[in-house]
């Protein structure tokens, strides 16, 4: 991989705003990698209907097989292939996957907070087959991610950027300037 290769990783819990605010840099030319659907597509190559139950067990079946930083090597894999430098990775789960990303590039790791009455509501608008329909799959969601490590994360990250009353485009605008002042940093 390019040494010049530059990553920010977006974490925050579930319905948080990640992928809103990772997009904001696909329209600035980045390229998006989401975590999730890296797991989406390892549950189907298991043979598995991608819901909210599959997809939390073949993650977890991936980090007991190959170890905690198991999906940020798989994400790995995918940007080894192409000829990007600047990659958003869309879903950190774990201080282990940021560490996997910094061995490779120079990582940026943004946490996207908001509460969880609010990603609950950002969730049912979404409507993705594996978003949580009741509270309680809500809640058990939680849990999951916190299992796993996403609280690590998001203590961590270099920046925060809240979308308890945030827009779209007010979320997708603090991220570009969380990343311009990052880019000014780390440029040669």
């Amino acid at each position: 991989m390019n040494v010049l290769l530059r990553i920010v990783a977006v974490t925050g819990m579930p319905g948080a705003g990640k992928s809103t605010a990772a997009q904001a840099l696909v329209a600035e030319g980045w390229k998006r990698v989401v975590m999730g659907d890296v797991i989406r597509a390892e549950t189907r190559r298991r043979g598995l209907e991608p819901d909210a139950k599959n997809t939390g067990e073949v993650m977890k079946l991936l980090r007991m097989e190959k170890g905690e930083s198991a999906v940020a090597d798989l994400c790995l894999e995918v940007i080894a292939k192409g000829k990007d430098e600047k990659i958003v990775v869309d879903g950190i789960r774990s201080i282990e996957e940021v560490r996997a990303f910094q061995k490779k590039a120079s990582v940026l790791l943004v946490a996207v907070l908001a509460s969880p009455a609010r990603r609950f509501e950002l969730l049912k608008d979404r409507g993705r087959k594996d978003d949580p329909l009741t509270q309680q799959m809500f809640a058990e969601r939680d849990k999951r991610e916190i299992r796993v490590g996403i609280g690590e994360a998001i203590a961590i990250a270099d920046e925060t950027i809240s979308n308890q009353h945030s827009t779209p485009e007010r979320l997708a605008a603090e991220m570009a300037k969380v990343v311009e002042r990052w880019e000014a940093d780390v440029a040669p």
